[in-house]
C-alpha cells in the first residue's frame, strides 16, 4: 500500500545538578539541517502541507536553514544508509516504524533522552498521548517521535448501506457482522462488500487483525514469529472466509481503493492517510462515513499504527539542537493542525481536537476522524520484526497471507506454519 533540526555553536548542558548531561547546544549561530521526508515525494500524501510546515519554521526560527530531501516511504531507509555510508548524514529523517529495530541497531539515531534536556523533553511531551509515545521506544528509551501515523478505519458508503436495506447509523462492530453487511450489499445492489487492504506492502494492519484476536506477529520478547499460532491462523480464516463467501471481492489493494472511490465497494479497512483522496472522489456522488476497527465477536479490537516517527541523526551537538527544534515544531499543536487537517494523519496531542484555536472547527467540519481519534487510547505499536533481515521476514508473512486467503487450499494452518519457519530462520540467533 499506506509514512514520518536546527542550530549551531556546541555547548554541554548540565541539568538538574548533574543528575543530566545533554550535549545539544544552545545558539542561535545560523545553521542549514537537511530534513529527509517521504511525503514530499508521494503525490496526496501531504507534500504541500510539509512544504507548508517547514516555511512556517523557518519564518519561525530565522537562524535556521532546512533543506527538505523528499523520498518515498518504501526508499527512505535505504536513501538515509546509504547517504551515511557516502559521508553525507542526515540531521532529521521520517522514517516507518517497521523499520525501528534497524534503525536504533544501525543508523546511530540518537536517543531523545540522550541529547535533549530533560527538562525541554518533559514540557514537550507534556500532553501527547501516551501510546503514542509509545510507539518510539525501544530498550527504555525514545528513538523516534511520532509524526505522522493512523489507525485502522472502516470507511463505509452510507448509499450503499440504504441500497441494501441497512441503516447507515448501524455500521458493523465485528467481523461476523461485517460479513453479513457485506453479503447484503452484494446481493441488493451488485456491488463489492468489503475489502480489508492488508495484502500488499507493509503488515501493519494485518498486525492489528492478529492482536484484535488474541495473536500476535512477534513475541513480546522479540526473539520468536508467532504468525502461524492458532489465534493468528483463526484471525486469517476469517479473512479468506470473506473472500470465499463472496463477501470479499476478488480484487487487490489498490483495485480496492478505486472501487470505493468511484462508489463499487461498500466498505474499506484502510489508513486515515486515504480520508482525503476518498472525501474527494465521494463529493456529491455518495455519503462517506466511517466507524472504527471491527473486532473478533466480543474480544476487543487492538488497533495498531501506520506511519512514521522523526528520528535525529545528526553528528554535532549544534546540529542535534536544530533537530531538536524542528522536531518540535513538527509535534506541536500547531504543526499537528496541519498534519491532521491537510494531510489525514492523527494529532499526537487530542487538547487541540475540540480547541477552536487548532483543530475544533476543522472536526465539527469532518467528523469522519472521530473514531480514528476514539481508538488511540487502546492503540498497540505497529512491532517491527528483528534482526537485518527483517524486510525478508516480513516478505514471506505477507505472501503467506496472501496465499492462505487467495490461494486455492483450505489448510491456512499449514501455509502459515511452513510460512513462519522458513521466517524463523532469518531471526536473529
Amino acid at each position: 500500500m499506506l509514512f514520518p533540526h536546527i542550530s549551531a555553536a556546541a555547548a554541554v548542558l548540565v541539568i538538574g545538578c548533574g543528575l543530566a548531561t545533554s550535549t545539544v547546544a544552545q545558539t542561535s549561530t545560523p545553521v542549514t539541517i537537511s530534513y529527509y521526508n517521504y511525503n514530499l515525494a508521494t503525490a496526496g500524501l501531504g507534500g504541500d502541507a510539509t512544504r507548508e510546515l517547514i516555511a512556517e519554521f523557518e519564518a519561525a526560527n530565522p537562524h535556521i536553514k532546512v533543506d527538505p530531501v523528499g523520498v518515498t516511504s518504501d526508499q527512505i531507509g535505504a536513501r538515509v544508509q546509504a547517504d551515511i555510508a557516502a559521508g553525507r548524514n542526515p540531521d532529521v529523517a521520517q522514517l516507518v516504524f517497521s523499520d525501528l529495530d534497524f534503525i536504533v541497531r544501525n543508523l546511530g539515531v540518537k536517543a531523545l533522552e540522550d541529547v535533549v534536556p530533560a527538562d525541554d523533553l518533559k514540557q514537550h511531551t507534556a500532553g501527547m498521548v501516551p501510546a503514542g509515545l509509545k510507539l518510539g521506544e525501544m530498550n527504555g528509551k525514545t528513538w523516534g517521535l511520532a509524526y505522522t501515523f493512523s489507525t485502522p478505519v472502516l470507511f463505509y458508503n452510507a448509499n450503499l448501506f440504504r441500497a441494501a436495506g441497512l441503516d447507515p447509523d448501524k455500521p458493523p462492530r465485528n467481523w461476523a457482522e461485517v460479513k453479513t453487511t457485506a453479503l447484503a450489499i452484494r446481493s441488493k445492489t451488485g456491488k463489492g462488500g468489503v475489502f480489508p487492504s492488508i495484502y500488499t506492502g507493509f503488515d501493519w494492519l494485518y498486525q492489528s487483525i492478529l492482536l484484535s484476536n488474541g495473536g500476535r506477529a512477534l513475541s513480546e520478547d522479540r526473539k520468536r514469529l508467532m504468525f502461524a499460532e492458532p489465534a493468528s491462523v483463526e484471525a486469517v480464516s476469517t479473512m479468506r472466509d470473506l473472500l470465499v463467501s463472496g463477501a470479499q471481492p476478488r480484487i487487490n489493494d489498490a483495485e480496492a481503493a478505486d472501487a470505493m472511490m468511484s462508489g463499487n465497494l461498500g466498505m474499506l479497512l484502510t489508513t486515515s492517510a486515504y480520508q482525503r483522496a476518498l472525501l474527494s472522489a465521494a463529493k456529491d456522488k455518495f455519503e462517506l462515513r466511517a466507524a472504527a476497527l471491527p473486532s473478533f465477536g466480543d474480544k476487543p479490537a487492538v488497533p495498531t499504527n501506520s506511519g512514521s516517527a522523526l528520528f535525529i541523526l545528526s553528528r554535532d551537538a549544534a546540529h542535534q539542537k536544530a533537530a531538536w527544534e524542528l522536531m518540535k515544531f513538527m509535534t506541536s499543536k500547531r504543526g499537528y493542525t496541519i498534519i491532521t487537517s491537510k494531510i489525514g494523519y492523527l494529532p499526537l496531542r487530542l487538547e487541540i481536537v475540540d480547541d477552536p484555536q487548532y483543530l475544533g472547527e476543522w472536526v465539527k467540519q469532518n467528523p469522519l476522524v472521530r473514531p480514528n481519534l476514539e481508538q488511540l487510547s487502546r492503540m498497540s505499536p505497529w512491532q517491527s520484526m528483528p534482526g537485518n533481515s527483517y524486510k525478508q521476514i516480513g516478505k514471506i508473512e505477507v505472501e503467506a497471507l496472501n496465499e492462505a486467503v487467495y490461494g486455492d487450499s483450505n489448510d491456512v494452518a499449514a501455509i502459515l506454519m511452513s510460512a513462519q519457519q522458513r521466517a524463523s530462520q532469518l531471526m536473529p540467533r
